[in-house]
């Protein structure tokens, strides 16, 4: 996995799971090896399968939302971020990854939204902030996006490296 040889990190798992069908890590890591050889319908399966063995299991419910919005299978993909995010109310990851979603099919005001629960939860994830940042620049907040922004600057961010963001909040 390290290495990124997918395809014979499937193949290890593969005799583990021949092994010991239940075993969750395996299941798990051959379900991302699946995903990224990008056979979408193998990897379903196996983050199903962890599903059945261990209930709400957060990091299968997460790869499996995010495997079906990158799957195009964008109903199953919200639904399954909704229930994460049900699920793990006090987890900013799952707010996080369900305002990604939400930013990717352009539901932009949803977004702001859940990356500023995300922020409540972890006030200083960098990535969050200039997440936010950008669906406020996007939906013309520029004041909303340069306190962000500035907050980004408080917490250690170079401004330079944001200039960009701050440039589009002057257009």
């Amino acid at each position: 996995m390290l290495l990124e040889q997918w395809e014979y990190a499937k193949n290890e798992y593969d005799i583990i799971i021949g092994r010991e069908p239940t075993n969750v890590a395996a299941l798990f890591y051959r379900a991302y090896a699946n995903e990224k050889l990008r056979r979408y319908k193998f990897a379903r399966m196996d983050y199903q399968a962890v599903l059945q063995v261990a209930p709400g299991h957060f990091e299968a419910m997460l790869g499996l939302a995010l495997l079906n919005q990158k799957d195009k299978h964008y109903t199953e993909a919200l639904d399954q971020i909704n229930q994460l995010v049900s699920a793990y109310p006090d987890n900013a990851i799952a707010y996080a990854a369900r305002a990604g979603i939400e930013k990717e099919r352009g539901m932009l005001e949803l977004a702001e939204y859940d990356y500023g629960k995300a922020i409540a939860i972890e006030p200083t994830n960098a990535d969050y902030l200039l997440s936010r940042a950008d669906c406020r620049i996007r939906l013309s907040k520029k004041t909303e996006a340069r306190a962000d922004l500035d907050r980004l600057v408080d917490l250690g961010t170079p401004r330079a490296a944001l200039m960009d963001y701050y440039n589009r909040c002057k257009q």
